[in-house]
């Protein structure tokens, strides 16, 4: 956690983005981290953890996290803990909650309250377009049958 919490002023220091620092840990060794690098490199996906996953998989050569565990100073928001589960880290620790985020200007815990609601009552306005439903559905059966695909 040290190290995540060093990140996480190395990154604001340089300007790089927000306060945030991760790292991804497996069997007691750092295999990944990061801080934030949305201002750097204007992506608004380059938060800390999504940073230390593609810093992990490209050190273990493995798209699956199994076995992994990811340290980080605030609870990470729903895109990265989206990207957690994707990468199939065992466990997440972290410090500080979501109310501590919004206090210093992060919306975090506007993004978790709108992902809890039903999606026709969100802010967003999300808009099923049935009439593509028959060729959207048959790429998803193409990958159904698909006898050379890797399950991820």
């Amino acid at each position: 956690m040290r190290r995540a919490i060093e990140l996480s002023r190395e990154g604001m220091a340089k300007g790089s983005g927000g306060p945030f620092g991760a790292v991804v840990v497996k069997d007691g060794n750092i295999v990944g981290e990061g801080y934030n690098r949305v201002l750097e490199t204007n992506d608004p996906t380059a938060h800390a953890e999504v940073t230390a996953i593609r810093n992990a998989a490209a050190a273990l050569g493995h798209f699956s996290l199994e076995g992994c565990d990811m340290y980080c100073i605030g609870l990470s928001c729903p895109m990265c803990m989206a990207s957690i589960f994707w990468s199939r880290i065992d466990r997440l620790y972290y410090v500080l909650p979501p109310e501590e985020a919004e206090d210093i200007g992060f919306d975090d815990k506007y993004f978790f309250d709108q992902l809890a609601k039903p999606i026709d009552q969100r802010d967003f306005p999300v808009i099923q377009m049935e009439e593509f439903y028959a060729d959207a559905r048959a790429v998803y059966q193409s990958w159904k049958t698909k006898g050379d695909k890797t399950p991820y």
